[in-house]
């Protein structure tokens, strides 16, 4: 954890404004059968990529940010949400063709009532896909690791993943892969894949969670995208690690209570990127990554770790 503010980061996805509506309910509707909300605050939140993008500058470390935002009041919320120098968000590219992506969720005595989605989920146009990749490349040399956060929103395509993989191997940057199942074809020849059980079981056409299909899954999983790892998240189970020569590991959740499992991927990723970064391998990444997944899902909504919380949780080195 030293070595964190010396890591390098690129986050490339799709990034998303969380929008939280929080109140309470004591009657249902006279117009319908729902509850009423009587709204007690409100709260703008990152999430997607530029939430992992935010978990790795919390933990001190050094990021720049890839992705697409609308001509809208949203993208510019999420702009100034980030906070960061231009320098850093240079990727961050402007489309005029699409919203930004806007995921808003009514929240009453902690339970979620209702979420509703504002986005567009088509692809990437060719001159701003490249915008991306030329940023990408313009910042080769400093990178320590490329992250891929994948929620389907347009960004990440096979075009884009054969061009970051492409400049990623010229100067042996890792890319570790938050994937989305229907894009798995995508993300052959990286590093890390980190899908959660449902992803893993689903991408290779297994049933169950029990630990036989889980290895099974990681096990195809990694054949199949020729990548040197494969971090399966599984809940209240912890985490499953599979490397090569048939090497695993089962990590159990270091999480004391679960509140809200809200964007606990980005914490996830974002820890293990910024370890690789920093020199640790994948098995003490994975283990920092667990520790600090256990300490954001005791919070409500999406959040960040801090340094001192992982350094406490997980001990120094």
């Amino acid at each position: 954890m030293r070595r964190f503010p010396q890591a390098s980061v690129l986050v490339l996805g799709d990034l998303i404004l969380d929008h939280y509506v929080m109140g309470r309910v004591s009657r249902i509707s006279p117009e319908a059968p729902v509850p009423v909300v009587h709204v007690e605050s409100e709260s703008i939140r990152l999430g997607g990529a530029a939430n992992v993008y935010s978990n790795i500058v919390a933990l001190g470390g050094k990021a720049y940010l890839c992705g697409v935002i609308g001509a809208d009041e949203s993208g510019k919320r999420l702009l100034k949400e980030l906070g960061h120098t231009r320098a850093s968000l240079g990727g961050v590219v402007t489309d005029r063709e699409r919203p930004t992506t806007r995921k808003s969720r009514v929240i009453a005595h902690n339970q979620q009532i209702v979420r509703y989605d504002i986005e567009g989920r088509t692809e990437l146009r060719a001159p701003l896909r490249q915008k991306i990749v030329r940023f990408v490349e313009s910042k080769l040399r400093d990178l320590s690791c490329i992250v891929v956060s994948d929620y389907a929103k347009g960004v990440v395509s096979a075009t884009l993943m054969a061009e970051i993989t492409r400049l990623a191997a010229l100067r042996r940057v890792p890319v570790v892969v938050d994937p989305k199942v229907e894009h798995f074809n995508f993300y052959k020849g990286v590093t890390v894949i980190t899908p959660n059980h449902l992803e893993a079981t689903q991408a290779s056409g297994m049933h169950g969670d029990d630990n036989q299909t889980i290895n099974e899954a990681g096990a195809m999983i990694r054949q199949r995208l020729g990548c040197r790892s494969v971090l399966i998240t599984r809940g209240e189970k912890g985490m499953s690690l599979y490397e090569g020569d048939g090497q695993s590991w089962h990590l159990p959740t270091k999480a004391r209570q679960v509140y809200d499992v809200t964007g606990a991927g980005d914490t996830v990723i974002g820890t293990l990127a910024l370890a690789l970064a920093a020199g640790a391998d994948m098995k003490t990444g994975a283990m920092m990554a667990n520790y600090a997944a256990g300490i954001v899902v005791g919070m409500v909504g999406t959040a960040t770790v801090s340094p001192v919380q992982l350094s406490e949780a997980f001990g120094d080195d």
